[in-house]
């Protein structure tokens, strides 16, 4: 594994620069190196805010395969999901609203705030600590739209994690925008070839979505990377079709987090795109939809706009489930990076490293 890692090199200029070796993208017992190093040790969106407006709203779900649950309670926090009796979920996974969480196992139930406050037919046990054997916390904190878990305590807190990007959304007034639904595809590709296919910083837009280049402006096309984000922005066209109309405003902003975060921004449109490993050769794409509370952007307006975002999708599946493909062929191991429009890939593939070395030196991986 130390080879694997070590077969990048990081501190290679983007004019020189090249990828990651093929083994990053298909190697199984890499994927799970992965999930530990990069996963379970960065700040990862679990929720919307949107969802925990009263309290004992929940959110339970998973988090670099852990079962976490989040809770509206005195403030927003959360927990491992598992009982501290027989490790049964306490929460089904999903979303709801709860006056205390217990356990569907045998009854184990705890407050809100994670506290144990009832163990039915317990009497007798002897060197029990009640009120040591709550849920096991979890960090979360909230940005913008967004509720952000972290497994790792000792990680940066989450606006240090985000960097510049922190207070770059403010004047889009995210506010102002309703999320509209949610649509899952899942991927015959590794997670990071999608986000790769993200970053080439337009560099396939003219070959493979000619329908949304023509909503664009490519020749001013522009990729700016910073800390652990990188900002993909370009001039909207004034053509009247079925797309330009559904791509509203001046221009387009594309923002890519580290490491599976993407933020689509038109005027009074969003859409988010979260990238979930499931194997080495498979992934889960979480598309978001959100759109301003004007009149203008009608029930029609949304249904064409993520009819148009649909169509891009099914373009870059096709040609990421080709990448993943050629990536297990005996005729590649790496390939050069364009020093005119990926340094979003070279930051992305420089923060992987950076994580798996430091994983490596922790866990003395082998």
């Amino acid at each position: 594994m130390d080879e694997l890692i070590n077969a990048y090199n990081p501190a290679l200029p983007l004019r020189k620069a090249v990828t990651p070796p093929s083994a990053w993208y298909v190697d199984e017992t890499f994927s799970k190196l992965e999930n530990d190093a990069i996963f379970a040790k960065n700040w990862l969106v679990a929720g919307r805010v949107d969802q925990l407006q009263s309290e004992g709203d929940y959110i339970a779900t998973e988090v670099a395969g852990q079962p976490i649950v989040i809770v509206q309670a005195d403030q927003i926090r959360a927990f491992y999901n598992v009982c501290r009796h027989h490790a049964a979920q306490v929460i089904e996974s999903g979303t709801g609203c709860t006056k205390a969480m217990q356990c569907p196992y045998h009854g184990w139930n705890y407050g809100l705030d994670g506290k144990l406050h009832s163990t039915p037919q317990f009497a007798g046990a002897e060197e029990f600590d009640k009120d040591a054997t709550g849920l096991v916390p979890v960090r979360v904190a909230a940005w913008e739209k967004w509720l952000f878990v972290c497994l790792d305590e000792n990680a940066d807190p989450l606006e240090e994690f985000l960097g510049s990007l922190y207070h770059q959304l403010k004047p889009f007034n995210l506010d102002n925008l309703k999320f509209h639904k949610r649509v899952s595809y899942d991927l015959d590709c590794n997670w990071k070839v999608f986000v790769d296919n993200y970053l080439d910083g337009g560099y396939h837009v003219p070959v493979l979505h000619k329908g949304l280049n023509s909503a664009l402006e490519y020749k001013h096309y522009r990729v700016t990377t910073k800390d652990r984000h990188c900002l993909q922005d370009c001039p909207t066209s004034k053509k009247q079709d079925d797309i330009s109309t559904v791509r509203t405003g001046d221009k387009a902003h594309y923002y890519w987090q580290y490491p599976n975060l993407m933020i689509n921004l038109y005027e009074g449109v969003m859409d988010t795109n979260i990238a979930i490993p499931l194997s080495s050769t498979r992934c889960r794409i979480y598309f978001d939809y959100y759109f301003g509370d004007d009149p203008k952007y009608t029930e029609a307006f949304k249904q064409q706009s993520v009819k148009v975002a649909h169509q891009v999708q099914i373009e870059d599946e096709d040609i990421c489930v080709s990448v993943q493909r050629g990536l297990a062929s005996n005729a590649y191991n790496t390939g050069r990076l364009s020093p005119e429009k990926e340094a979003g890939e070279h930051l992305f593939h420089r923060l992987l490293h950076q994580d798996l070395v430091t994983a490596r030196s922790g866990l003395h991986i082998s």
